[in-house]
């Protein structure tokens, strides 16, 4: 592992929807682990903040929407809320008693191996005394908070109306968002997702705490999540251009994830991997070329950029070997954490429902209105209630907080693909078309199964904590969830992470390269049917061909790859791989002669 991680755990915890990590750093951040809030939902997020507030016994005043700047100001009041609170936990640790179930003596119990874990094991089999109390004095001093790092998608900007009066643009989602963050006082990431938004980023470098400060420091880095190598290499010199740093670059698997998945044309997570790990010397490079030629500090760039992996992570054989064979620094883990009702807001009916999930009840989707494939739990409150509006003859869902609202097809105010209005009108206008009766179908199950997913992924918490009992859970759990079943402690998924015990239940799991290489496959044959079903276009068979291609490729770096895996391992890996091969080599040939 490179030396510039030096947190005190190998892993973070992603952003999971809106309110099932809302609050996680809350529960997390004082046992050194890192997660990720969502800044989608300022609604949500000043429900969170009167929760929160009232019970710490904390002075809470309102921010209404219509006061001045209120996304921004509700943002700003949270992070500074939540920065107080896990301070405030750590400082009572730091000054408690090393028992056996005490808060302190639960923080070095879950540390990996390591210098400050030998230094707490040596602590406790000492004898009462001077050295002892030293030890735990020195140990108190090492406690370090994990960081409150937050996440933008920038695709998720629109500028708001308020009173039928369009803002201005200042006032758009993701720069309000950016303010918001930006003028608290976290010292944390923000996280970039979901592709460039030139007019956000030329925004950044306003805010001086992601600048460095007079001994070179960052206050506030930035963290691109990308899902390959070009994208990374294209973000970080726009960035660097503008004298911004980029500290991190957070890869995920096109597919296997929870929540939106962006699939790539193809390109599998090993070879992407492989891009960065052969490539990161040259990126660095250049990234440091154009952000000093822009006038950015040469000691900024001395701190490195650390490339971190998430989107399928399992075992701790997959974790120790993506760190170790592509020199990572660092990995993430989201789903498992989903049955882990200590970090997530989860009610015990979803926890159930997640518990007993099989491959049949998670399922890649349309749902989201962004028209980006959405993971989804098919028996979540939010789906039954949207297969029951359907079935009365109502679909859609009331559009309460039109963060998803994008669509001005039918009025010049943008409308929710999700909502009652914008799914009325769209099929109306689609039995009008006179469409083959398959191709009518297939259209009409597009739009009919886009659900709300600003204000039914907030239900997680808002249900869960009594904020809105009336409140709907969707669920976004990836395809690990059915490997998992046990609901578990937060000190056990740990242990899990670093291999002190075992929580898969499931005895057919696939390695996580093998299942997303699977779920590609699957991709590849939807596209090829949906395609069957439309007059066939040369762009849409070359863009077919090119992701069979890319398959093809990705398998036979796998099994280079295998070599490097046990005899056991490796016979097991080869026989799946062979398998989707065949799969993939037969579709390629039904590409062919379209």
């Amino acid at each position: 592992m490179n030396s510039y991680y030096i947190e005190p755990h190998s892993f973070q915890i992603p952003v999971m929807g809106t309110g099932f990590s809302v609050d996680t750093a809350l529960k997390v951040s004082k046992f050194g682990i890192s997660s990720v809030i969502s800044l989608v939902d300022d609604a949500l997020i000043e429900q969170m903040r009167k929760y929160h507030s009232e019970k710490n016994n904390i002075p809470y005043e309102p921010i209404l929407k219509g006061d001045e700047d209120w996304r921004a100001r509700r943002i700003t009041s949270y992070l500074n809320l939540l920065d107080d609170l896990i301070d405030q936990e750590i400082k009572e640790m730091q000054q408690s008693s090393f028992t056996e179930e005490s808060t302190i003596t639960k923080y070095f119990e879950m540390l990996p191996d390591g210098t400050l874990k030998q230094e707490f094991l040596k602590m406790k089999d000492s004898p009462e005394g001077e050295e002892k109390e030293n030890l735990q004095n020195y140990l108190r001093t090492k406690i370090s908070k994990g960081s409150i790092d937050v996440n933008i998608m920038t695709k998720l900007d629109n500028i708001p109306f308020y009173k039928g009066k369009l803002l201005d643009v200042k006032y758009s989602d993701a720069a309000a968002a950016l303010r918001g963050y930006a003028k608290s006082k976290l010292s944390s990431s923000m996280i970039f997702s979901a592709g460039i938004n030139p007019r956000l980023y030329d925004t950044i470098s306003q805010y001086k705490d992601f600048l460095p400060d007079v001994f070179g420091k960052l206050k506030k880095k930035i963290v691109i999540k990308v899902s390959d190598f070009r994208s990374a290499s294209i973000q970080g010199r726009a960035l660097a251009r503008k004298g911004l740093w980029v500290s991190e670059f957070r890869i995920e698997s096109g597919l296997n994830c929870g929540g939106h998945a962006f699939a790539s044309k193809g390109i599998l997570l090993g070879p992407v991997l492989e891009e960065f790990h052969k490539g990161k010397a040259k990126l660095m490079e250049s990234l440091a070329k154009a952000f000093i030629k822009s006038g950015g500090d040469s000691r900024v760039v001395e701190g490195g950029i650390k490339i971190t992996v998430q989107g399928g992570i399992g075992t701790t054989d997959e974790d120790k070997f993506l760190r170790d064979n592509y020199d990572l620094d660092g990995t993430g883990w989201g789903t498992p954490f989903m049955l882990v009702p200590e970090v997530v807001n989860i009610n015990k009916d979803h926890l159930r429902k997640l518990s007993l999930a099989t491959k049949t009840d998670v399922y890649l989707s349309n749902a989201s209105p962004l028209g980006v494939l959405f993971w989804n739990l098919g028996n979540s409150a939010s789906e039954i209630a949207r297969k029951l509006r359907i079935s009365k003859g109502v679909p859609g869902a009331p559009c309460v907080n039109k963060h998803a609202a994008f669509s001005t097809e039918f009025s010049d105010i943008p409308q929710c693909m999700a909502s009652r209005t914008y799914q009325k009108a769209k099929l109306e206008s689609l039995e009008k078309e006179k469409l083959p009766s398959k191709i009518f179908e297939m259209r009409k199950q597009y739009i009919l199964a886009k659900a709300c997913i600003c204000h039914d992924l907030a239900g997680a918490a808002t249900e869960t904590l009594g904020i809105d009992k009336r409140a709907l859970t969707a669920l976004t759990p990836g395809p690990n969830i059915i490997n998992f079943s046990k609901i578990s402690t937060l000190k056990e998924m740990v242990d899990h992470i670093y291999g002190r015990i075992n929580l898969i239940t499931s005895e057919k799991r696939e390695h996580m390269f093998l299942k997303e290489l699977e779920l590609y496959v699957e991709q590849l044959k939807s596209k090829f049917e949906d395609l069957s079903l439309e007059t066939v276009m040369e762009e849409g068979k070359k863009q077919l061909t090119e992701f069979g291609a890319n398959l093809l490729e990705g398998i036979s770096y796998y099994r280079d790859l295998s070599d490097r895996f046990t005899k056991d391992q490796k016979k097991k890996f080869l026989r799946r791989l062979n398998s989707l091969k065949s799969e993939v080599l037969r579709l390629n040939k039904k590409i062919d002669i379209l």
